[in-house]
């Protein structure tokens, strides 16, 4: 939600128009489930409302709308079957969805402008429009709590920290990527983080706030960086905090650690090894293992 967010700001930004494509509701076996979201420019998409045959129809449908007079939000019923008489999504996976459409107009922008600054309120989309406020009186409705854009901060500019950024370049997440080495060929040569430093790691708590909405990831060049960071930063409040590593080199670190004064109750705050187990050994693969538990931290039930 947060990039689609950002997404639009600058569109409103450079004053062009877009569609909005929002799914308020969904049964069965609907590919595209309730809060998927869709921008449609005349030259670009971002997100989705479920993919297949439907958004493709639904996508060229919101362009022709472009090329129109504003419009009011309407909803579009798409039935996943094809022996129904109307709403027909082409697709045959049964279940159906109702997708909300917006037109984007200029007269967005400084809401989308506050939406940018602001987490932790509810945006209300219905047939009134988008606010921050519930409408009195509106024909259908469909409310939306916003949450903290995802903080990820790399600590290890190398080629494993390069395809993580890559990974999650595709997600919802804010990319900091953080080195001690100068002039590093990966660091430079990644243009998916959002935010690149080159810092020393004896300060790295300096650069790395707490906070919910903040995932760390410590892939640094070998153990004695690990362990330089990893003394910074146990015991701060994260949302995740975690290390590469073989399960040795973890063992021993976690022994040096206690034996220093850290306590057991600060070391299992750390994950370690980090990432989903699929034996994974090229960076690319460890990328994808970590990215996947990262994603299942972050959609974990509130409590």
């Amino acid at each position: 939600m947060a990039s689609l967010i950002t997404t639009v700001h600058h569109l409103l930004q450079q004053k062009k128009r877009c569609v909005l494509m929002v799914v308020t509701d969904h049964e069965g076996s609907s590919p595209g489930r309730k809060g998927f979201k869709m921008v449609v420019t005349a030259e670009a998409l971002l997100g989705t409302i479920g993919g297949g045959i439907m958004e493709h129809k639904l996508v060229e449908y919101a362009r022709s709308l472009l090329l129109g007079e504003a419009f009011t939000p309407f909803i579009k019923l798409q039935i996943h079957d094809k022996s129904v008489a109307q709403n027909q999504s082409g697709m045959i996976c049964s279940g159906r969805q109702t997708i909300a459409f917006f037109d984007i107009p200029s007269a967005y922008k400084s809401l989308f402008e506050r939406l940018v600054m602001e987490a932790n309120s509810t945006l209300y989309f219905s047939s009134e429009g988008i606010s921050l406020q519930k409408p009195a009186s509106a024909l259908w409705l469909y409310s939306e709590k916003l949450q903290k854009q995802a903080q990820v901060y790399i600590i290890g500019g190398g080629h494993v920290g390069l395809a993580l950024s890559e990974v999650l370049s595709r997600l919802d997440f804010e990319i900091h990527i953080l080195d001690h080495r100068e002039n590093l060929n990966t660091m430079q040569a990644n243009a998916f983080a959002h935010h690149k430093a080159t810092v020393e790691f004896e300060h790295i708590e300096q650069y790395i706030p707490e906070g919910d909405a903040v995932y760390v990831v410590i892939m640094s060049f070998g153990y004695r960086t690990d362990g330089v960071i990893i003394r910074r930063l146990l015991g701060r409040s994260y949302q995740y905090l975690g290390m590469m590593g073989s399960r040795e080199k973890i063992e021993t670190l976690k022994n040096d650690l206690l034996a220093e004064g850290f306590t057991h109750q600060q070391w299992v705050q750390l994950r370690a090894p980090i990432g989903v187990d699929i034996k994974s050994e090229t960076a690319p693969e460890i990328a994808i293992s970590v990215a996947a538990e990262l994603i299942a931290v972050k959609n974990k039930p509130s409590l």
